[in-house]
């Protein structure tokens, strides 16, 4: 159990921030004040440094500045006592993916030559197929922080936190997503093959896993009661494929339970 007070370092990307969650305390980050890092620390009592970064790759929380912001592990010191890390999704291109594809499957259907244009030029930047080596890169990455975050803060806890679900075994191809039935399989086994990358890493190392991605499986853009968004075309539609407030709860509610 960390102890109310303790020093809490948020590290990962908008699976972690929260973007399009209301409030938004660091826009250019797409970091919102009801992301699960701030409700675990308020649930705990603990005194949160929230680095989260929307589009933050593994290296950019090891070593690579993002725009402005240093690397994420400089958050993290002697005094931390618990380290949250989702990360590696952008490493992938996982949910940019399914935003292109998405993107390029809406703008087609109107039978203009601007939209077929368009859509031509997505989808040549649309890879739905990874290589296996490209999930051991991201487990590799991953282990590296967990590693990075124990060099520096050697009594710390650090609680691997893997991707909410975006396509659950409800989700229907055409109607619940504009993906066909070819490419949603594909977008689901670059999840699986996340969700593998963090349990490699946190065998490897011995870190806390927690598992959204499992919890999350029924509550996939869909169902009943969704914890990620679905996609919406245009302004002001709310960011697509990422959690929604009630997701952030439930990933918190996760972690909450795992640290007790």
């Amino acid at each position: 159990m960390i102890t109310a007070g303790s020093r809490y370092v948020a590290l990962g990307s908008s699976f972690a921030a929260g973007p399009g969650i209301k409030p938004i305390v660091d826009k250019a980050a797409g970091r919102s004040g009801r992301n699960y890092p701030q409700l675990v620390a308020e649930a705990l009592g603990l005194e949160l440094t929230d680095v989260t970064y929307s589009g933050a790759t593994t290296a950019h929380i090891l070593r690579e500045r993002q725009d402005e912001a240093p690397p994420q592990i400089d958050a993290v010191g002697p005094d931390t006592a618990l380290v949250t890390i989702t990360a590696g999704g952008n490493d992938l291109e996982y949910i940019g993916t399914f935003i292109r594809g998405s993107m390029m499957n809406t703008l087609a259907k109107p039978a203009t030559l601007l939209g077929r244009r368009v859509a031509n030029r997505i989808r040549a930047r649309v890879s739905y197929l990874k290589e296996p080596g490209e999930y051991a890169a991201v487990a590799a990455s991953l282990t590296e922080i967990v590693n990075t975050v124990r060099e520096r803060a050697p009594r710390s806890r650090v609680v691997l936190v893997d991707y909410l679900t975006v396509v659950g075994p409800g989700t229907r191809a055409r109607l619940d997503v504009p993906l066909n039935e070819e490419q949603l399989p594909s977008i689901v086994m670059m999840a699986d093959g996340l969700a593998g990358a963090f349990a490699t890493a946190a065998e490897a190392t011995g870190a806390d896993l927690v598992e959204a991605s499992a919890a999350g499986r029924s509550h996939a853009v869909g169902s009943a009661e969704p914890w990620t968004t679905g996609f919406r075309f245009g302004p002001g539609r709310g960011v697509p494929y990422h959690p929604t407030a009630a997701g952030m709860a439930a990933v918190a509610d996760l972690v909450v339970a795992r640290l007790r």
